[in-house]
C-alpha cells in the first residue's frame, strides 16, 4: 500500500502534479483552460468515472472570482443533469492532534512541525488572509512528517477596520488556541491572532498536553 501512495503521489498529467490519493487512478489529459487542467479518473469507492478539476494558483483577480462564483451556484444545486462539486485533497495519513495523541513527540519532530507551520502560516498572512483557527487537528500530517494546514472554513480578510465583533464568541471548540483578542470580542484584530495560536500549539507540543490558558468562556 506504502508503494501504491508513492506511485500515486507522483502521478502527472501533461506536466501537472495530481495528488488525488489511492481512491482516484486512470488519470490522463482531457483538457485545460485559464482555470487550470481537467482530467478524468476512476472513483473506487463509488464505482464510477469523475472529473477532476485542479485549479491553477490565480495570476489575476478576474480568474479568481469566476471561479469562486462557479463554485458557489454548483453548491447550490442537487440535480442528476447537473455535475456535482467535489474537493480533491493531498492524501495525508493523520493530524497533529491524532499523532501527539498516540506517541511523545521528539524535540526535532517539534522543531520540524513547527518549522512548517510557520513556513505554511508566512504564506497564508502574505495573501492578507487569516486562518482564525490554528489547531492540532488542523495540521495535517503524513508518513514522512509533511505536514500541510487545513479546514479555511473561518479564514479572513486581515483587515483591523473590519468589525469582527462576536464573529466567534459562540464558538467555543477551539478556544483553548484563541489571542486574547478575540475572547475579549475586540473589533478588529490582525495576524497577531494566528500566532497566538502557533504558541499555543508549541506549548502543547513541548508539555505534551493542553495548555490551559482559558479554563472556561467569562464574558
Amino acid at each position: 500500500q506504502s508503494a501504491l501512495l508513492l506511485c500515486l503521489a507522483s502521478l502527472v498529467v501533461k506536466g501537472q502534479p495530481f495528488n488525488v490519493g489511492p481512491r482516484y487512478t486512470q488519470l490522463h489529459y482531457i483538457r485545460e483552460g485559464a482555470y487550470g487542467m481537467v482530467s478524468p479518473a476512476y472513483d473506487h469507492v463509488r464505482k464510477v468515472r469523475v472529473a477532476i478539476k485542479k485549479i491553477s494558483p490565480f495570476e489575476h483577480q478576474t480568474c479568481c472570482q469566476r471561479t469562486l462564483r462557479e463554485i458557489q451556484i454548483l453548491l447550490c444545486f442537487c440535480h442528476e443533469n447537473v455535475i456535482d462539486v467535489y474537493i480533491v485533497q493531498d492524501l495525508m495519513e493523520t493530524d497533529l492532534y491524532k499523532l501527539r495523541k498516540s506517541q511523545q513527540l521528539s524535540n526535532d519532530h517539534v522543531c520540524y512541525f513547527l518549522y512548517q507551520i510557520l513556513r505554511g502560516l508566512k504564506y497564508i498572512h502574505s495573501a492578507n488572509v487569516l486562518h482564525q483557527d490554528l489547531k492540532p487537528s488542523n495540521l495535517l500530517i503524513n508518513t514522512t512528517c509533511d505536514l500541510k494546514i487545513c479546514d479555511f472554513g473561518l479564514a479572513g480578510i486581515a483587515d483591523p477596520e473590519h468589525d469582527h465583533t462576536g464573529f466567534l464568541t459562540e464558538y467555543v471548540a477551539t478556544r483553548w488556541y484563541r489571542a486574547p483578542e478575540i475572547m475579549l470580542n475586540s473589533k478588529g484584530y490582525t495576524k497577531s491572532i494566528d500566532i497566538w495560536s502557533v504558541g499555543c500549539i508549541l506549548a502543547e507540543m513541548l508539555s505534551n498536553g493542553v495548555v490551559g490558558v482559558w479554563g472556561t468562556l467569562t464574558h
